[in-house]
């Protein structure tokens, strides 16, 4: 399938309107397009926030007087023929109610996760990077040019860590946006494949957590918390190779 054919379809592909042979095969398009992969996933994170971003106006309580004083009387006719008909009617109006509870309880859990959501920045920006050659502001393996290179452009210092030793050199770092705000990335390579780290202040202090990964369109992806940090990594290195890589991180004491 071309880009241009693959194109048309990610709006049918996103809104489940999409038969299954197209599906699969916009699907195996996006594995293998790298350009594909980062208007995909703009155009998901631009469905996500306008779903979240719609108003919703609750009807006046006086609108449903107003459309009965509006309504024709009911004419003088038999009860006998009358009350049948309408149970019929408050059967219907019960069908069709729960009906609508059903489908936007549908609605609702298709929605994506706050973490699924925060997923697609993730990887987006990753996929970014990749396509426009732009891996990094700063372009260096010491970790003593990259960290310093941060001061004065984030609110708070980012560890660094030097992991060439180890088969994972790093290649330098730049600025991003996530979770509304600036986030230092550090890049590193792993033979031939390239890993974004994503380093941000947590909220709240938060104890260190074992993430079971995330895989969408063919990347890996890991997230924890430590030391104050909110930490997301992301490459289509091998999934047991990532893990190891942030087992490292996380058992390697940073640079001060």
């Amino acid at each position: 399938m071309k880009c241009d054919s693959a194109r048309e379809l990610f709006t049918a592909l996103l809104d489940q309107e999409i038969g299954l042979h197209d599906a699969m095969t916009v699907e195996a398009h996006l594995r293998d397009c790298l350009a594909c992969q980062v208007i995909y996933q703009e155009q998901k994170m631009q469905r996500t926030a306008l779903q979240q971003q719609l108003t919703y106006f609750q009807a006046p309580a006086e609108l449903a007087q107003r459309i009965k004083a509006a309504l024709p009387s009911t004419p003088a006719t038999s009860l006998s023929v009358t009350r049948r008909p309408r149970r019929w009617l408050n059967l219907s109006a019960i069908a069709a109610s729960f009906m609508a509870v059903v489908i936007s309880a549908g609605f609702y859990f298709m929605q994506p996760s706050a973490t699924e959501r925060l997923a697609d920045e993730v990887i987006a920006s990753h996929v970014r990077g990749l396509i426009t050659n732009h891996l990094t502001d700063v372009a260096s393996s010491d970790q003593h040019t990259v960290k310093p290179w941060f001061n004065g452009k984030l609110d708070f210092s980012p560890p660094v860590r030097d992991l060439t030793t180890e088969g994972f050199p790093l290649i330098g770092g730049r600025m991003d946006y996530l979770e509304h705000r600036a986030v230092a990335t550090l890049v590193y390579r792993h033979r031939q494949h390239l890993i974004s780290l994503f380093i941000y202040p947590a909220q709240t202090k938060v104890i260190p957590r074992v993430s079971s990964g995330i895989t969408q369109n063919g990347y890996h992806l890991l997230n924890w918390s430590q030391d104050g940090m909110n930490y997301w990594l992301v490459s289509d290195v091998n999934l047991v190779q990532l893990q190891n890589f942030k087992v490292l991180l996380t058992s390697t004491t940073p640079n001060k």
